[in-house]
C-alpha cells in the first residue's frame, strides 16, 4: 500500500473533475500516493466521468451527500492510509 492518499471530495462536479483532475493526477507521484475521489452522492454525471475518463483514479461512492466534514471523515475512515491530503 502507498503511504499517502490524496482525497478530493466531489458533489455534482463533473465539469470541475474534467478541468482539474488531470493536473492533480499529473502532479501526484504514482509511487508515493493514490488519488482518490470521494463522490458525495452526486446526481450529475460525475460517477460516469470518473469511471470512463479517469479509470486510474480510485473512487468512493456515497449514496447521499454527507456534507463537507462528514464526507471527508467517511473517506478517511474508508481509506486508512498512514498519511492523507485533503484537496479542495
Amino acid at each position: 500500500m502507498k503511504k499517502v492518499a490524496v482525497i478530493i471530495l466531489n458533489w455534482n462536479g463533473a465539469k470541475l473533475l474534467r478541468r482539474y483532475l488531470p493536473s492533480v493526477i499529473a502532479g501526484t507521484s504514482a509511487d508515493l500516493a493514490d488519488v482518490i475521489v470521494a463522490d458525495n452522492g452526486s446526481t450529475d454525471e460525475s460517477r460516469l466521468v470518473l469511471q470512463q475518463e479517469f479509470p486510474t483514479v480510485k473512487t468512493i461512492f456515497f449514496n447521499k451527500n454527507y456534507g463537507f466534514a462528514e464526507g471527508y471523515n467517511r473517506s478517511i475512515d474508508e481509506t486508512r492510509y498512514p498519511y492523507t491530503v485533503l484537496l479542495n
